[in-house]
């Protein structure tokens, strides 16, 4: 079989929303399961039959995805068409890594936060945060509770605004910056890091504090923050500094209660 080269991009990103769709649909079926079992409670025997009907379908969708996975990798090492002109262009862009890259949940995280979180961690909020990891990941966790600090990376999997180059962060009273110069959560690549204390690991749990996520937020990987290795003494606060009341504003900034 062959195919073109715009043929194979497209393959490429039709393999990374498949990802996305088993991340979403996995979702939602956790979703419909915290529903049912309240529904359970109330012992309506209805809504429960047609939950549980929900619930089937979602998992059988999922199955079908993953089929989908495993024939789309047997056409991955396919030949590109070969036209005499640009066979050297050709053998140039093979060489090249591709525009999309495709990440795997590793488990979910869990915060008392629905509808709103905060910008940073408040390790002082109250609430269960508790970062799950999947079972087949349970040993990994080996000695991670030696650490007092992780590394927190997650999918922003609520995200739904457009991107932007040049941004006005809402703290800053209008002052405009690049995107890359600032913290915001709308990036090219919705990706989140969260650094947070260990308070304790059970099985494949591990609770913390103060976690700026929402709840059910996919979990992409976990990094011991290392003294001395993570720190940096010299580090500054660039152009935050020149701001009218900055340190009013870091007060926000590190989510440090205050009264003014």
């Amino acid at each position: 079989m062959k195919i073109s080269g715009s043929n194979q991009f497209n393959i490429q990103k039709f393999k990374a929303l498949l990802s996305y769709w088993v991340i979403h649909n996995s979702q939602h079926t956790k979703g419909v399961e915290e529903w049912l079992s309240r529904f359970e409670k109330l012992n309506n025997d209805y809504i429960t039959k047609k939950l549980r009907n929900v619930i089937h379908l979602f998992k059988e969708i999922t199955k079908e995805y993953e089929s989908i996975k495993i024939k789309i990798g047997s056409i991955e090492n396919v030949h590109l068409e070969k036209e005499p002109q640009q066979k050297d262009t050709l053998i140039s862009k093979s060489k090249e890594l591709p525009n999309i890259f495709e990440f795997k949940q590793i488990g979910v995280i869990h915060t008392p936060y629905k509808d709103k979180a905060p910008f940073q961690p408040i390790k002082s909020d109250k609430g269960e945060f508790r970062i799950v990891v999947n079972p087949e990941y349970t040993n990994g966790l080996s000695k991670l509770d030696t650490f007092q600090y992780i590394y927190v990376i997650y999918y922003i999997h609520r995200i739904t605004r457009k991107v932007r180059n040049i941004i006005a962060p809402s703290w800053t009273g209008g002052t405009e910056v690049g995107l890359f110069a600032s913290r915001s959560p709308v990036r090219p690549n919705l990706i989140g890091i969260s650094i947070v204390p260990i308070k304790s690991i059970v099985k494949n749990t591990i609770f913390t504090s103060g976690l700026d996520v929402f709840d059910d937020t996919p979990l992409l990987d976990i990094k011991p923050y290392i003294k001395d290795l993570d720190s940096k003494c010299d580090a500054n606060y660039g152009w935050i500094e020149n701001l009218d009341g900055y340190e009013h504003l870091l007060l926000h900034i590190k989510g440090i209660p205050h009264d003014y």
